[in-house]
């Protein structure tokens, strides 16, 4: 099996982390924070499989098969643990892994993400609309949920390139992705997550508002810890790179705890 598209950046000595992605994005989508986390982190930033540079095998895809590309890649950079970051459905990768395969999780940080993201309709319209029309027919619209007004207007040049991101995803790919978000209920698998987790939702983020999204993960996974940040949406990581960044680091440079 091909690797998922990846680049490593950063210490090889140092603990390895892991960024995944939204739908829709590539793992370019972490700029804002890589410099800073390579300080720290071996940072290993990959794309789903069906986006940016990763193979984009027949669909429909499940979060299961996300989860075991990421497993996939770890093997074969012979990568035991690592920590793992991951916004929207890189957040529900992360949720799986951590439940299933816990051993291979550090610690976690979930990002304006979902344990269940319905109604379904919503995500079989979308992929009926893309494989009829290509993903370029829902760009705007979609990206035009991922930052505040006040954001796209003050930076259109960044909510230009995420809609240029978004249109270059192969429609297949992003397609299968949607089914796997339509048929995803990890509300069970949350009790059995034991690494130390990080919720971080938005609290503009009108996909994946912290009422309920974000409180039901916080509340069932044991311990987690949960932060809302004010004046961003769903891309909060580029809409907010400072305070981002800073709960990332203050959560996963723990070292052996």
């Amino acid at each position: 099996m091909t690797p998922v598209h990846h680049e490593i950046l950063g210490d090889p000595g140092a603990p390895p982390l892991l960024l995944a992605s939204s739908l829709g994005t590539t793992a370019a989508m972490w700029d804002p924070q890589v410099a800073e986390l390579a300080a720290r982190f071996r940072v290993i930033r990959y794309d789903h499989r069906g986006h940016g540079g990763s193979p984009v095998p027949a669909g429909p895809y499940t979060i299961a098969d996300l989860g075991a590309d990421v497993l996939a890649l770890l093997d074969h950079l012979g990568i035991g643990r690592a920590h793992f970051a991951g916004l929207s459905l890189g957040g529900m990768t992360g949720m799986w892994l951590a439940a299933h395969a816990p051993e291979r999780i550090d610690r976690l940080a979930l990002l304006c993400t979902s344990a269940r993201l319905g109604p379904p309709s919503v995500w079989t319209d979308r992929v009926e609309a893309v494989l009829r029309d290509g993903t370029g027919s829902i760009a705007e619209a979609v990206v035009g949920r991922w930052f505040t007004p006040g954001f796209a207007e003050r930076r259109p040049d960044v909510v230009a390139a995420h809609v240029d991101m978004l249109r270059r995803t192969p429609a297949a790919g992003y397609a299968a992705c949607c089914l796997a978000i339509r048929d995803m209920d990890l509300t069970g698998d949350l009790p059995a997550i034991t690494a130390p987790t990080l919720v971080l939702a938005a609290a503009d983020d009108p996909s994946t508002p912290p009422e309920p999204h974000a409180r039901t993960i916080a509340a069932g996974i044991p311990g987690a810890r949960l932060v809302t940040l004010a004046d961003a949406a769903h891309l909060a990581n580029v809409e907010q790179p400072g305070p981002v960044t800073a709960h990332l680091i203050d959560h996963l440079d723990h070292a052996g705890s």
